[in-house]
This record gives C-alpha cells, structure tokens and sequence, in this order.
C-alpha cells in the first residue's frame, strides 16, 4: 500500500509540473521572461540558470511553480496549494515590471493564453494517458448477449447498509463464482459446488431465488480470491436489489495504435462534459436543498482511491490518474480567486473596464480565497482519515 501510495503522490506531482509547464511555454513562447521554474516549493535544494531562466529543486514536494516576470504574486507557495488544484506561481517579488517582456506588459489576449495554457495542459494530459490506456486495454462494459472471452461481473456500486456493504463488498470487486444449494436454482454447479459467473443476469437470478438465505460469493479483488457470506434481502429498499449492488459486465478492449489517441480525446470531452452536467446537478441540488450526491475527497481519500485502482490493475490506474488530471482542468478553470479561472476573471473585468484591478484589491481577495480553499482541504483531510478508521 505504501508503495502504491508514494508511485500517486509521484504521478500527482508529475500532473502538477506539466501544469506549470503549460504555463511556462506559453510565457517562452510570446517572448515573456520567465525567471524560474521550480519543482516542489521552497526552500531550493538547487538551483541551475539556464539562459535567463533558473530550473530549481525544492524541498516541500507538494507541487510546482514557474516565476513569471511582472506576474502579480501569488499566496505563499510554502504550502500544498496544488493539492488543491491551485496554481503555485510565486510571480514576481517585484510586483509589476514595466517592461516590454514582463507578463503585465503583454496585451490581455497573450495574458490569458498564458494562465490558460496550465489549464490545457491537464486536458492534453488527460487525453495523452486515456490514449495509453484504450492501447493497453481498457475495462469496458458490455451486455449480457455479447459474446466476449474473459469477460466478468463486477460491482458498481453499494447502497448504504445493504447485505453487501455490511458482507464488506467494495466498488469494483469481481464477482467469480456463487455456491449452489438451492435445488431450484436453474443453472448447474460444478463438481464444487459452485458455479462460474459470466452474465448479470445470472447473479439476479440467484439472488432472485435465495431471498432471505444465507449465500457464499466468491470474489476476486486485486490479486486476492476469497467468499463472502451474505443474505440477500427479501423486501429491500425501492431500487436497491437484494444484496444491494449494482453490477456490470466488462471485459478488456483495446484499439489499434492509430485509433486510441483519437479515442483518448473522445473520452477527455466526454468526461468533462459529464463532470460539468455533475457540478451543475450538485450546485442546482445544493440550492434547493437537496442531497448533492457529491462527496467531498481530500489528499488522504485520493491516495486511497488510487490503492483500490491500483489493486485491479495498472490500467485502473492510469484511467484514475486521467480522471483527476480533468477534474482539475474543470475546478483551475472556475471563476474563483486563487486559481487560473480567478486570473481569467480578473483579465476579463480588466478587458471591460479598460483598465486593471487594483493590485491589492486582487491580492486580498485571492489570499482570502486561497484560504478558504486550504480550510476545505484540511475539513476535507480530517473526514477522509476518520472514514478510514
């Protein structure tokens, strides 16, 4: 587990430095100086000039930053500000340059390409590691009628309270095999008494059939085999099922090398857009007071949900890395001070007046943010650890 945790945080650090560094070729390539590009935040380990540019290593390995001449500074980077999301850019100790190559003296068009481009950045990311995955094979879920080899039942989702969660089922456990007691069951078992499982219908079917009886699943998760001993129920909750799962047949499909990075773009539209209608459902829920169906996920719950992915496998994995990566993209891009759709807005209401925020104005709003933004991640911390325990 250890092992899994730190390859997730390295794969997390890696998402933040290539965010930075959409940030950084911008700037390189309108001719805007940069004056640094750090990984992790300060204090520096080491530091390289090459040109007018210092490359540096850090010690607090929590993120990344590039230092933009003429950039208005940004909160403290001595924190885990990517964690959140938030974009670490120190700016300049400084404040504005008036020079013709500071970022402050560009037109507002390159200014917002350049705090765009750590946006983008995740989205090309996103696409990039769904191409590996649709190349090495992705799980993919299929019908009941399609004649597919190796394919498997797995677990969607667990209703609270259910036989299932209680047996101590998880979200994305195979079901491999079910034991056969019934005599009514019309399906044979084998010389174990047990009975492979290829189909969906077949787990309904048993369940369907042993209501209110003891029964004994096999399940496969990572590379651990074992039973579970559950009683499905008789008359559950509307929508729930017996055991209280939801389930789905899956197999491993893969594209040729010439069609995945086309399906990997494909797959990084579709999400976002399914994240956006997500977020909108949440606030729209949040207003009228109704259950968002949103759960808060700090550092401590992601490490944990990159275990369970790494446990089915590498592909899990990476599929999971490229979730987060446009999970990120959507929440850099929203209006809010402290990260790169914060800069974007101030850009626009400097567009439409015609001329800046206040400098200060900006500075007090985006640490007042910033702080509520670190506040959320602790609350957030906090509940993940207790769930654990």
């Amino acid at each position: 587990m250890i092992f899994t945790i730190l390859i997730a945080f390295i794969s997390l650090i890696g998402l933040m430095v290539l965010h930075e560094f959409g940030h950084f070729i911008l700037a390189k390539k309108f001719g805007v100086k940069v004056e640094e590009f750090g990984i992790g935040y300060p204090p520096r380990i080491f530091g390289k000039k090459i040109g007018e540019t210092i490359y540096s290593l850090n010690l607090l390995p929590f993120g990344a930053f590039v230092k933009i001449q003429g950039e208005m500074a940004r909160p403290s980077a001595a924190i885990p500000a990517e964690s959140l999301g938030i974009d670490g850019s120190t700016g300049s100790p400084q404040g504005k340059i008036e020079d013709h190559r500071s970022f402050s003296a560009q037109p507002i068009g390159k200014r917002a390409l350049i705090v765009f481009g750590g946006v983008l950045s995740f989205w090309i990311i996103a696409a990039i590691i769904f191409s590996i995955v649709f190349a090495i094979g992705v799980p993919t879920a299929i019908s009941d009628e399609e004649n597919i080899v190796n394919s498997k039942v797995q677990i969607a989702a667990i209703a609270p309270n259910s036989p299932a969660q209680i047996a101590g089922l998880k979200i994305g456990d195979t079901i491999k095999e079910f034991s056969i007691t019934n005599p009514h069951f019309p399906y044979r078992a084998e010389p174990s008494g047990y009975r492979p499982i290829t189909k969906v219908k077949e787990i309904q079917e048993f369940t369907e059939i042993n209501k209110g009886e003891e029964v004994t699943l096999t399940i496969k998760r990572g590379e651990k085999i074992f039973d579970v001993s559950l009683v499905p129920r008789v008359s559950p909750p509307a929508g729930e099922g017996a055991m209280g799962v939801a389930l789905v047949r899956t197999a491993i499909k893969n594209y040729p090398w010439y069609q995945a990075p086309w399906q990997g773009i494909l797959s990084t539209g579709n999400l976002t857009i399914l994240i956006v209608k997500g977020l909108y459902q949440a606030i729209s829920n949040a207003i009228q007071g109704l259950p968002t169906g949103v759960e808060l996920v700090g550092p401590v719950g992601i490490g944990n949900l990159f275990y369970q992915a790494a446990q089915l496998g590498v592909n899990y994995f990476l599929n999971l890395l490229a979730m987060i990566s446009i999970y990120l993209a959507i929440f850099n891009i929203l209006p809010i001070p402290a990260t790169d759709g914060g800069k974007l807005l101030f850009l626009g209401i400097e567009a439409i007046r015609k001329k800046p925020v206040s400098e200060k104005i900006e500075q007090n709003i985006t640490a007042v943010s910033f702080a509520l933004l670190l506040t959320l991640m602790v609350f957030a911390t906090i509940k993940d650890i207790v769930k654990l325990f």
